[in-house]
């Protein structure tokens, strides 16, 4: 026995009887699912870039990483559901777990914006010796000073800069990092200033 690749239910004949589609019709509306899905989920990939830029957290090198893998797994995900229904195999549990991860970028740049946005607690201020630069060109540019870190068991910390700071600031000068906690507890770069 095996299910509809449509709605899901049990179907022992060519037609659902839950829906009415036939295992055909029922491939066809997965696939459509699945491009408006993969569409929206690309679209959320894609405007979670800026909006991690609205209000940088410390660790958006680790974040980006995160996000990055995860795109590749959720996209691999749908061409395995897609290849598994063109083959008439069970796809019901994968396709569940490929439309749950769908608005996961969504809600990641959600969750960084308004962690940035809604915090409210003062900055504290930390001081810091810059000990190089990284610059990223193409469409979202990163600028990244690279600092001695105040935290416990880091040695460096990649402070996210605009353009100017980036061109103000040299190796070895002593700078002042306002850092914020954020409302989630991610903490983000309010601003980097000389001593």
């Amino acid at each position: 026995m095996t299910r509809c690749l449509d709605c899901g239910a049990e179907r022992s004949a060519d037609q659902c009887s839950a829906c009415g589609l036939t295992s055909a019709a029922a491939e066809v509306l997965l696939r459509r699912r699945l491009m408006l899905r993969t569409a929206w989920f690309l679209v959320g990939a894609v405007l979670f870039l800026p909006a991690s830029q609205l209000f940088p957290p410390l660790e958006l090198d680790a974040i980006l990483i995160f996000i990055g893998v995860m795109f590749f797994l959720v996209l691999g995900l749908g061409v395995w559901v897609e290849r598994r229904a063109r083959h008439h195999l069970e796809v019901e549990a994968l396709k569940r777990v490929y439309f749950g991860f769908v608005p996961v970028p969504w809600l990641l740049a959600a969750l960084l914006f308004a962690n940035g946005k809604f915090d409210t607690a003062p900055p504290t201020r930390q001081v810091t010796r810059v000990v190089g630069k990284f610059s990223m060109p193409g469409v979202l540019r990163s600028n990244r000073l690279v600092v001695t870190s105040w935290r416990e068991g880091q040695r460096f910390e990649r402070v996210p800069v605009d353009r100017n700071d980036y061109d103000r600031f040299q190796p070895g000068d002593s700078v002042l990092v306002q850092v914020q906690h954020g409302l989630a507890g991610i903490p983000w770069i309010y601003g980097v200033y000389r001593q």
